[in-house]
């Protein structure tokens, strides 16, 4: 969304700044701005981030300075510590600035995470851009705004994409919706829904339909998550479209709880493997067991099938794990997700 020079200006914004002193848009005159609204638990803000920084490494150097305006979706995001852990996972380096009370979040009058926008040297809006891609033409139009600054400026050719799934030839089909658990936007299939802020038995058996979560087991119901509380078993079950699926995650009431990951009754391959996965050889004797650890307040990588598809997923949870909200993402290469299957692609 490219915007007419001159119309729209910037307001001014922060408090608490990492990375940085403080900012000004005033103090920046003279300076390209790029703004992105980001939350560190969001899949679609953690996907653009290696394209921010990469930005900022390229071009700081040339006349822009970016800024990540942390806006937090979920109540444990607003603290700064929680935040500070997400930009040293992520390899942050560039000006953020916290946004908990989302003041600046509505000076611009955002909607989405993640959304970026470019100002120009005189502070004006030239362009936005909600959700993901559109990485090379954000990339074009940062240097056109230093060419505004300086018409000689030496600027290195845009860059090529950064993972395989943003090149040419790439697939996005529609994937399963964002699903939260906590009472207040979730979904849940179980007979009689929630009991809203309260610790209750939950058991399900019938089929499983998509855009519901499923528990069993004894689980408190708060408005923004589904903790697994006492002792028994406790078990999220989802019916899914897509190529790999994340849930947000914390232990508030424990130091650390596990996760075991079924998808269609079996543990998974190492192919389908994340970052997070662990694996372990279950009380079963010769049977593995894929797994994961909640020790932090964050995005857990669950299962990666390199190719989109239809599946179930059983999360059999210990006591202490708070689940908020499922996402799915559902862009392929066609190549690498043939290579990943073992297969000889089609050229």
């Amino acid at each position: 969304m490219r915007v007419e020079k001159g119309k729209v200006r910037a307001p001014e914004i922060g408090r608490v700044w990492l990375n940085s002193t403080p900012l000004s848009f005033r103090q920046l005159r003279g300076r390209a701005v790029l703004v992105d609204f980001w939350d560190y638990t969001c899949v679609n803000c953690i996907r653009t981030l290696p394209y921010v920084q990469a930005w900022h490494e390229r071009y700081r150097d040339k006349g822009l300075t970016v800024i990540g305006v942390h806006t937090p979706e979920f109540t444990f995001a607003q603290y700064e510590s929680n935040v500070e852990r997400g930009i040293r996972e992520f390899g942050l380096t560039y000006p953020i600035v916290i946004d908990s009370n989302r003041e600046i979040w509505k000076a611009f009058a955002n909607r989405y995470w993640p959304t970026k926008y470019l100002l120009d040297k005189d502070g004006y809006l030239r362009y936005g851009h909600f959700g993901e891609d559109g990485y090379g033409e954000c990339e074009q139009v940062i240097q056109e705004l230093l060419r505004e600054i300086d018409p000689e400026v030496a600027l290195p050719a845009l860059m090529d994409p950064l993972r395989e799934e943003d090149h040419a030839g790439a697939v996005c089909y529609r994937a399963s919706g964002e699903l939260y658990l906590g009472h207040r936007r979730g979904r849940i299939g179980n007979e009689g829904g929630f009991k809203e802020d309260q610790i209750t038995d939950y058991s399900f058996a019938g089929k499983l339909e998509e855009n519901f979560f499923y528990a069993q087991g004894r689980w408190a119901s708060t408005a923004e998550y589904f903790e697994a509380v006492e002792d028994g078993p406790h078990s999220l079950k989802l019916k899914y479209e897509s190529a790999a699926v994340n849930l947000v995650m914390a232990s508030p009431h424990t130091q650390s709880a596990e996760v075991v990951i079924e998808q269609d009754g079996k543990p998974l391959a190492p192919k389908q493997a994340t970052r997070d996965t662990r694996f372990r050889v279950s009380q079963s004797p010769g049977v593995e067991e894929s797994y994961l650890v909640v020790d932090s307040t964050r995005m857990y990588f669950l299962v990666d099938n390199h190719d989109f598809g239809e599946h179930e997923l059983e999360l059999r949870c210990s006591s202490g794990v708070a689940a908020f909200a499922f996402t799915f993402t559902s862009c392929v290469d066609p190549v690498t997700s043939a290579l990943q299957a073992g297969a000889t692609p089609s050229l």
